[in-house]
Formats: structure tokens, C-alpha cells, sequence
């Protein structure tokens, strides 16, 4: 059996330009990375704002679990399925992040024959885009630093500075730091931290702006610090917003790539789900929009987190209907939440698989909050057994969703021929009546206890009192109004990572709350979820080499 990276290797891949071609995007248009990369010019962005939106489909998937899901797979299959079936289609995707390249995770390309390549490019250091959000981020906390250090014109209070340094890698010791050791021309000496890239509002803002003004106005509004007063104090009272925009500039380009069946690719911007707002920008899913009649995008981790996110937040800010929701299961997976041990999973076992299909039933049931149809895919592994495809098969028409399995990541497009059938008549039978969750004028603790109790299935939400003081403070700021973005475990959807299948009736607890003004939303952190993740026992890294023709192996 071939792995993902041989797979991707051995791939014919077209030049970059004749896959543009398939969407009728002139060469010129591209901002050439090599010849299977390119960056869509801002004028040919404005060119196309005026021709019809296509469909929208939305891929998520149940809570993840160690056995494996294949949302991204699923994503990349379904474009490719669309392709056979000689619809016009674009996949819009998120970037991947170093450190769970580094780490567990690994990539983030999909797998098997449904793959985005160049796969090592893509996961590595890919056009740069990462690397300007890492940069953009630490100029501005060094902007605030030398401020401070030439005078402190604007009165910053040192004990009450919000702004963290970032880097796109999982390194626990930078959680919590102490910076300007020295003498005196080394700072002052305070307390500091660092987030990963993914978890930068600098992300959620690329990610969020719809234009270079939009960008920019954004980051004038970054809440950076507080003054003696209690005041905040933005990045543009720094004057830190054109230098910033200058770094950013290149990375509000959506990139162009492919994949194994050379349908094309928009990958742009990357926030996690767990600790950010989980969804490529608004940019490349109104561009492949505009482009394409079907635009398939995903959303990071399970429904609770990426689905939620994406309808909450970026459906609301940017004005966008889905038109479908395909959710990712497998049996596996159903039966791990059933309290099946990993090594245990390829028996058949219709009793596990009965208690911790709840997990999938509760997603369904929450989709169906949104007024989104609803399409549920088996992601098929050679241990499934008829019995068991069976049950999940009725078990999901018994609850108004179509079902399909899914053969991708063993036969590609052909695999996935039955699904594209499933959406394509799910478009044409179902009409969308999307509408999200909550209004905007709903108080922020109220957003919250929304989403842990409908979403979630919690009973109750507690807020710790520095949460309740951070909430009282950010009302009266102004910032009410905003759609709250949950910081949660992805493998649970209670706030207790251990806690599978369906919890219901527990207590959520929050334990801060702060403001990514720029972005728009507040953000709600729950349990232990950490904004900068470390490394396991055995990282992925030390599996992963280059060999003396500069071909890699280990990356997955």
C-alpha cells in the first residue's frame, strides 16, 4: 500500500496556468509561484465581482477521534467526483499550520487518491502566507514594546498589555514568558506570551477582510493594550497599520493549486477551529463563488466547532447562504465514541457502533438547527462490514438526511461519484433556509450559554468571576454586539476531551473571555484548551527527512 506522500509524488501534475484555464482565468492574472502555484490578482478579483454565485456546500464531520475521519479527503474527493461528473467546481480550503505538521496531526492535503498537490509544498512553507501573518503579528508587539521603551506617550499600562507575540510552530515554553532581562536599554522586564500562527487575530482578520481597506481598518482596531485609564489601546494609536498591511499584502491573495485529478484548488488563510474561527477567508470562498457553480469548502474539526463557526461567524460577517452540508463519519470513528479501543475498531460490532453513532445524531440534529440540508458519507475503510453500513444507512434516512458512502481515498474522483449524485439532488430537491443561531443583540453571556446548551448539550455554563468581569468590561467597551467565537476541545463536545459519544446535562465551564476587535468576535475560552500547543512524546518531526536528491519522506 502506497502512502499519501508516494501517492503525491508520483503525481502528473498540470501546469498551474492550464488548470486556471478550467475556470477561464488568463494567465496573466496569475502571480506565478513556481509552475503548480499561483496567487489570483486583486484585479481580476474586482473583474469577476459581478458574475452569479454558485452553490455552496459545506463538508464538517463528527468530533475526531484517533481512528481517522477524512473530512479534508472527503472535500478533495467530492471536487474531483463533481469533475467526473462534468460539473464546474472549485474546493476551497484552509492552509495547513507547521506545528501539527510537526506534531500529531501531520498535513493537511487530504489522503489517497483525493489529495492537493503539491502535497510537501502545500505543507510546508507553501507562498509565504503564514510567514507574513507571523511577521505582521511580532512587528506590531514590537511596535508596542519600543513605545513603551521611548516614553509611553500613550499612557500604556505594562500590567494590562493583551497583545502576544506569535510563531507558527508547537512550542509549549513559549506559553508563558519573561521579556526585557537586561539592562535598561533592553526593555522592561514583564511577563509576555506566545500563540501559535493559526490563533493570531492577525489570521481571523486576513481571513475575515474583504478588501486591502477592509484589512486595514481591521487591524486599526486591534486592542493591543489598556491604558492607566482602563482605556484600550489599538494598533492604529500605535501607528502600526500600514507597515503591517505592507507585510500582508501578498498573503490577501487566494493561491491557486490542484489536485490529483487536477480539479482546482483555492487554499487560503488557516485559523484552527478549537482555539479560532476554523474556516478558509471569506476572499477565496466568494472568489471560487464567482468562478465556479459549485464551491466546496470545509470547516476544521467537528460540526460543534468548524460548522458552528462557519454559520455564526463567517456566514453572518460575510453575508454567505450555503446551500448543503456534507457530514464526514465513519465507522471507525462511530465506534471508538462507542468506547471501542483503537486496536478493537476493525471487528465488527453493531453494539458499540449503536452507542456512539449518538455522537454523529447529535451533529445531524444540530445542522438541522441551521436550516441547511444535510448529507451524511460513510468515509469507507476495507474493515466496514455490510451489517455496519447498513445500520448507519438507515440510521440516517430515519432522520431526513441522505446517505452515501465514499470510496475516495482509495478510487479518487470514482469514489466519490455516488456523493457528488447524492449533493447534486440534494441541491436540486432541498431548498436552503439558512439562517444562524443567534441575533447579534443578544447579550455576549447569553451567545455563550447558547451555543454550550443547544450546540453543545451542556445544562448549564459557568463563568469563572474573572470571566464575568471580562464579559461586564467588553459590553460596556461596545463590543456587545459581536458573534462569540468558542475556544474548545475538538474531541469532545463537552468541554471534557474523555467525554465521547453524546454528554448531555453537563456543566461548560468558561474561564476567560477577551476581544479580537479587529476580527469582530469574542472570544470564549473553555476547560484547558491552550492557544500554543506542544510537541508529544514521539512528534511527527522525527520521522521526516529529505534524501541527497531533495526528495522528503515521513511527511504525511
Amino acid at each position: 500500500m502506497k502512502t499519501d506522500l508516494e501517492i503525491a509524488q508520483e503525481a502528473v501534475m498540470e501546469p498551474i496556468a492550464k488548470v486556471a484555464e478550467k475556470l477561464g482565468i488568463p494567465e496573466d492574472a496569475l502571480e506565478l509561484y513556481g509552475r503548480y502555484k499561483a496567487k489570483i490578482s486583486d484585479e481580476y478579483l474586482e473583474q469577476i465581482q459581478e458574475k452569479p454565485d454558485g452553490k455552496l456546500i459545506l463538508v464538517t464531520a463528527i468530533n475526531p477521534t484517533p481512528a481517522g475521519e477524512g473530512k479534508t479527503t472527503t472535500s478533495v474527493g467530492l471536487g474531483q467526483a463533481f469533475g467526473r461528473l462534468g460539473k464546474k467546481a472549485v474546493v476551497a480550503l484552509r492552509e495547513p499550520s507547521l506545528g501539527p505538521c510537526f506534531g500529531i496531526k501531520g498535513g493537511a492535503a487530504g489522503g489517497g487518491y483525493a489529495q492537493v498537490v503539491p502535497m510537501e509544498e502545500l505543507n510546508l512553507h507553501f507562498t509565504g502566507d503564514f510567514h507574513a501573518i507571523t511577521s505582521a503579528n511580532n512587528l506590531l508587539a514590537a511596535l508596542l514594546d519600543n513605545h513603551i521603551q521611548q516614553g509611553n506617550e500613550l499612557q500604556i499600562d505594562s500590567r494590562q498589555i493583551v497583545w502576544k507575540r506569535c510563531m507558527d510552530m508547537n512550542d509549549r515554553v513559549l506559553r508563558n514568558i519573561v521579556v526585557g532581562l537586561g539592562n535598561k536599554m533592553d526593555g522592561f522586564v514583564r511577563e509576555d506570551h506566545f500563540v501559535i500562527t493559526v490563533a493570531s487575530e492577525i489570521m481571523a482578520i486576513l481571513c475575515l477582510a474583504e478588501d486591502m481597506k477592509d484589512l486595514k481598518e481591521r487591524l486599526s482596531r486591534i486592542i493591543v493594550a489598556y491604558n492607566y485609564a482602563g482605556e484600550p489601546v489599538t494598533a492604529g494609536d500605535l501607528q502600526a497599520v500600514g507597515s503591517m498591511a505592507a507585510l500582508l499584502k501578498d498573503a490577501m491573495k487566494p493561491n491557486l493549486i490542484q489536485t490529483l485529478e487536477h480539479t482546482p484548488v483555492l487554499v487560503h488563510g488557516g485559523p484552527f477551529a478549537n482555539i479560532a474561527h476554523g474556516c478558509n477567508s471569506v476572499r477565496a470562498t466568494r472568489t471560487a463563488l464567482k468562478m465556479a457553480d459549485y464551491c466546496i469548502t470545509e470547516a476544521g474539526f467537528g460540526a460543534d466547532l468548524g460548522a458552528e463557526k462557519f454559520f455564526d461567524i463567517k456566514c453572518r460577517m460575510a453575508g454567505l447562504k450555503p446551500d448543503a452540508v456534507v457530514i464526514v463519519a465513519t465507522v471507525r470513528a462511530l465506534k471508538y465514541n462507542g468506547g471501542v479501543a483503537k486496536p478493537d475498531l476493525g471487528v465488527e460490532n453493531l453494539e458499540a457502533l449503536e452507542q456512539g453513532i449518538v455522537n454523529l445524531e447529535k451533529h445531524i440534529e444540530n445542522l438541522h438547527r441551521y436550516g441547511v440540508p444535510v448529507v451524511v458519507t460513510l468515509n469507507s475503510f476495507v474493515s466496514d462490514t455490510e451489517a455496519e453500513v447498513r445500520f448507519i444507512r438507515e440510521f440516517c434516512q430515519d432522520r431526513n438526511c441522505e446517505f452515501s458512502l465514499s470510496e475516495v481515498w482509495e478510487k479518487g474522483g470514482e469514489g466519490g461519484r455516488e456523493l457528488a449524485e447524492k449533493v447534486l439532488a440534494t441541491l436540486a430537491e432541498k431548498e436552503s433556509h439558512f439562517r444562524v443561531l443567534y441575533e447579534d443583540s443578544l447579550p455576549l453571556e447569553d451567545k455563550i450559554r447558547t451555543v454550550a446548551t443547544e450546540i453543545y448539550g451542556a445544562g448549564s455554563v459557568t463563568f469563572t468571576p474573572a470571566a464575568k468581569k471580562q464579559l461586564k468590561k467588553l459590553t460596556e467597551l461596545g463590543f456587545g454586539q459581536f458573534p462569540v467565537c468558542m475556544a474548545k476541545n475538538q474531541y469532545s463536545l463537552s468541554d471534557n476531551p474523555k467525554r465521547l459519544g453524546r454528554p448531555s446535562g453537563f456543566e461548560l465551564t468558561v474561564r476567560e473571555v477577551y476581544v479580537s476587535a479587529g476580527a469582530g468576535f469574542v472570544v470564549a475560552l473553555t476547560g484547558d484548551v491552550v492557544t500554543m500547543p506542544g510537541l508529544s512524546k514521539k512528534p511527527s518531526a522525527i520521522g521526516i527527512d529529505v534524501n541527497e536528491n531533495g526528495v522528503i519522506t515521513g511527511l504525511f
